[in-house]
């Protein structure tokens, strides 16, 4: 069966490109640190869809995780024909030495290891003359703000990367796409369920399910980055206009806070 490997692929947008893809037809292979979700997503995975789910428990930080992960995968003689480098963190906190090994987790998941999957497992693609990536950067690729350095430039390096990289892999018949997008309603926002359902309502907010169906749909028609919905359009263009002092007040505001 063709095989779609969903990294942090148990919960959140991670969980919906795993229902997109099983609703295709496609064997799973769910690799994530949170050994819970992984049991209750294949579970539940399996009784929608009837297809098979393999799951690995496994930091993706690590300096050898895509080694590990393409070990297991062989392992299980699976021929991975999309990878989704989809797991990642947040924090909004200014930078000092007690988060430094937050940084450093995030740089892991969000620039070493998708790198490095991207790289292996888009030679196996390239042997067999067809794959998909789909790498999850942010709208925030382009707005670096005070709190979110390291997650800014982390998804900034891997829209940077993965454009290049589908120039690199098109002429062997590999599509790369990158999906940018803006607020979707996940556990990174702390906020009520009533401002939550009112944001979604006038789609400021958007929900996994959304963005996974567009995000899927790009990468197979070959789109090289997207990046959906109307914040998209609206934040880096607000941003772009406001004067750095406001938002060095804003940042000491919100954040110091």
């Amino acid at each position: 069966m063709k095989t779609a490997l969903i990294t942090g692929g148990s919960s959140g947008i991670g969980l919906e490109y795993s229902r997109e893809f099983a609703s295709r037809g496609y064997q799973l292979a769910l690799v994530s640190n949170r050994e819970g979700e992984l049991a209750e997503a294949k579970q539940s995975l399996n009784k929608e869809f009837s297809v098979p789910v393999h799951t690995l428990c496994a930091d993706l930080a690590a300096a050898d995780a895509a080694e590990k992960v393409l070990a297991w995968c062989d392992s299980l003689e699976l021929q991975v024909e999309v990878l989704v480098n989809n797991a990642g963190m947040f924090f909004m906190e200014y930078l000092c030495p007690e988060n430094k090994t937050k940084a450093e987790t995030m740089m892991g998941l969000h620039v070493c290891t998708p790198t490095k999957l991207s790289i292996l497992f888009g030679a196996r693609m390239k042997e067999r003359g067809i794959g998909y990536i789909l790498n999850m950067s942010s709208m925030t690729a382009s707005i670096p703000a005070p709190g979110i350095a390291v997650y800014s430039a982390s998804k900034a390096y891997l829209k940077s990367f993965g454009k290049s990289f589908s120039y690199e892999m098109r002429p062997f018949g590999i599509k790369v796409t990158t999906v940018c997008p803006a607020a979707i309603d996940t556990g990174l926002y702390p906020i009520s369920p009533a401002l939550r359902r009112a944001l979604r309502r006038i789609g400021i907010i958007r929900s996994p399910r959304w963005l996974a169906r567009r995000a899927v749909r790009a990468l197979f028609r070959g789109r090289r980055t997207i990046s959906p919905g109307i914040m998209n359009a609206i934040v880096p263009a607000l941003v772009a206009i406001l004067p750095s002092r406001v938002i060095d007040r804003l940042g000491l505001k919100w954040i110091m806070r």
